[in-house]
């Protein structure tokens, strides 16, 4: 069973009769979305929203500037040869078994 991560739940045919009930009942708290029984979406007030995406934008700042200085950057051309190299398909007729 999926872990329903607000303290408030509703579901689809609950929103879909009265969807500005939902939203007022549920004030500045994220409201999960059920479908059978299971979180199908989960409403947010507009200021959780924007505090949600601030901090992953900060957090993913960090995170870049985290990678440049973590040293000397590779360039995407070494990185695709590398990997070339490492998942090359096989060569037609190089299976190993002879005719």
């Amino acid at each position: 069973m999926e872990q329903v991560l607000a303290s408030r739940s509703v579901s689809i045919t609950e929103l879909k009769r009265s969807p500005s009930a939902v939203i007022e009942q549920a004030g500045s708290e994220p409201v999960a979305v059920l479908n059978h029984n299971r979180p199908a979406a989960y409403l947010l007030p507009p200021h959780v929203y924007q505090a949600m995406l601030e901090r992953l934008n900060a957090d993913l700042r960090v995170a870049i500037q985290a990678g440049i200085d973590s040293g000397p950057g590779i360039s995407a051309e070494d990185v695709f040869a590398e990997l070339g190299a490492r998942y090359a398909e096989p060569a037609a007729g190089a299976t190993g078994a002879s005719s």
